[in-house]
């Protein structure tokens, strides 16, 4: 039988997270989804941007990302916002849980994708970035658009 295609079709990325929190770790989970959620996905809607990720009796679960109801779909259709149970390995939760234990860390959702027909999730174990953090991060991409246009120009008037 044909191998699907490989590439990885994102459906919905998270990039307040990679402003407001450093990422520490990065871990790629399976979801519990409903059909009606997967056909809203396959459409391309979904929202990551108030998710964060939570411990219930050993299991983690994605809570309050955003995949709106499928506008075909019956009264099978599922809620919104509602809590979604992550998949991995038990090694990979137990060294999550460990880590969330720490003060001041969190699980956010980076990115959400399709990879061989199945939804996976990108999670971060992350720590929240302070105001002059997230000045001092621009600040440094500023300068490093500024040091990239300079060499630019430079090698224009050489050549």
């Amino acid at each position: 039988m044909a191998k699907k295609n490989q590439e990885s079709k994102v459906i919905a990325s998270n990039r307040k997270a990679r402003h407001d929190y450093e990422i520490l770790d990065t871990y790629e989970a399976g979801m519990v989804l409903t059909g009606t959620e997967v056909k809203s996905l396959r459409e391309g809607k979904a929202s990551l941007v108030d998710g964060f990720g939570q411990f219930y009796r050993g299991e983690l679960f994605i809570e309050n990302i955003y995949i709106p109801e499928y506008l075909n779909g019956s009264w099978t259709n599922h809620a919104a916002r509602r809590r979604r149970k992550l998949l991995l390995h038990r090694q990979e939760l137990s060294k999550i849980e460990r880590r969330i234990a720490e003060t001041g860390l969190t699980v956010v959702p980076l990115s959400l994708y399709f990879k061989e027909g199945r939804a996976k999730l990108e999670i971060g174990v992350a720590r929240g970035k302070r105001e002059y953090d997230k000045r001092q991060t621009l600040r440094e991409k500023q300068d490093n658009r500024d040091a990239l246009r300079a060499m630019r120009e430079r090698n224009r008037r050489s050549a």
